[in-house]
Parts: structure tokens; C-alpha cells; sequence
């Protein structure tokens, strides 16, 4: 599939309608805010869009819970994560079906309770990404079992920097640079003084 397996293809498709759903709301807002109708029609159309991308969001991720290798702690994430992804799309799709036939005749207490559904629906929204970001940043899901080994091995071979980082380790940061070096004291020279370098031979 163009390169992509499901999980790629599940992170490639959810970040998308999450911004453009949580823009919605802002512009909803905004319009009411500052009085300007040309928001709310903005809103609508990205409330739009966002929740079709919601639904290919939602197909893919089903699909991408088939072909991750996970343990009992990322089953239990990955079933809430579900949960609330669908509840995210149900709230969505109710304001989106409701927005399409009442747009034109909606009074302002029918259009603030719409808005108030919508925040209630980007609060689930958030906590459906946190516990998307758990799977994946604290229990690696989505990260085939040899990949995620060979990045333990190499993670624990170490990784050395250049340039001088802070974290370079001693024997790196000890090595200096020959070009730049400050000659160690001519041992041979009487009295223990130093020549410049490229200094010729003299007796002293």
C-alpha cells in the first residue's frame, strides 16, 4: 500500500482531522467572540472535513490493532484509545449531521448548545490523542519486535556526538584537536623550558 502498513498509515491519517476538528471549535468560538459570521461558515466547513478524516481515522486504526505485536499494558490502552476514538466520532458526526440541516435556521440558543457539544467533543478528542501518545512513546506500539531490539542494542552501545556536546563522553572531549594542540614541554630541553613549534635546532 505505497509503502504503508496500517499502523503507518493510521499515524499518517489521524493527526489531520484532530487539527482540523480542533480548528472547527476555534473558529466557532472566535465567531462568537468577535462577532463575525464568516468564522462560523469557516468552522463549518473544516468541522466537515475533519470528520471525514475522523472516519478514515477510525478504518485505519481498526485495522492497524490487527498487525501491532503488543503485551497486556498496550491491549488495555489500545482499548480505551478505541473507546473514545469511536465516542470522538459519534459526538462529531451528530454536530456535523445537525449543522447540515438546521445552519441556515439555527437561533443562538440552539447554536450555543451545538458549540457546547463541540467543546465536549474536542475534550474527548484530546484524550483520545493522550492515550494514543501513550501507546507509542511509552510503550512502543506500532514498532515492529526486531526493530525495537536493534534500537535497545544500539541504545545501549551508546551514542557519541562531535563538536563538543555535553554528553560527549571523556575520552572524546580529552582528544585533542592536532592542528590546534599546545605542544607538551620538550622534555629533552634543559631547564625544562619549551620551544615554539617549528623552532630549528639551537643549543641553548
Amino acid at each position: 500500500m505505497l509503502g504503508y502498513d496500517w499502523p503507518r498509515l493510521h499515524a499518517a491519517l489521524n493527526d489531520l482531522p484532530a487539527a482540523l476538528l480542533l480548528v472547527a471549535v476555534l473558529f466557532d468560538l472566535a465567531s462568537v467572540l468577535l462577532g463575525r459570521p464568516a468564522l462560523r461558515v469557516a468552522g463549518f466547513w473544516t468541522l466537515i472535513a475533519g470528520a471525514v478524516g475522523g472516519v478514515l481515522a477510525v478504518i485505519s486504526g481498526l485495522q492497524a490493532e490487527e498487525h501491532i505485536a503488543h503485551g497486556e499494558a498496550v491491549h488495555q490502552l489500545m482499548g480505551t484509545h478505541e473507546d473514545l476514538a469511536f465516542v470522538t466520532l459519534g459526538i462529531f458526526a451528530v454536530v456535523v449531521l445537525w449543522r447540515i440541516v438546521r445552519e441556515s435556521r439555527m437561533a443562538s440558543t440552539e447554536r450555543a448548545l451545538v458549540l457546547a457539544v463541540s467543546v465536549c467533543g474536542t475534550g474527548v478528542l484530546v484524550a483520545t490523542a493522550v492515550y494514543g501518545g501513550k501507546m507509542v512513546f511509552e510503550h512502543a506500539a506500532g514498532i515492529p519486535t526486531a526493530v525495537l531490539q536493534e534500537e535497545m542494542h544500539e541504545r545501549s552501545e551508546g551514542h557519541h556526538h562531535h563538536g563538543g556536546d555535553a554528553d560527549e563522553p571523556a575520552e572524546h572531549q580529552d582528544r585533542a584537536d592536532p592542528a590546534t594542540a599546545v605542544p607538551a614541554p620538550d622534555s629533552a630541553a634543559p631547564g625544562g623550558h619549551t620551544h615554539a613549534p617549528g623552532t630549528p635546532p639551537h643549543k641553548d
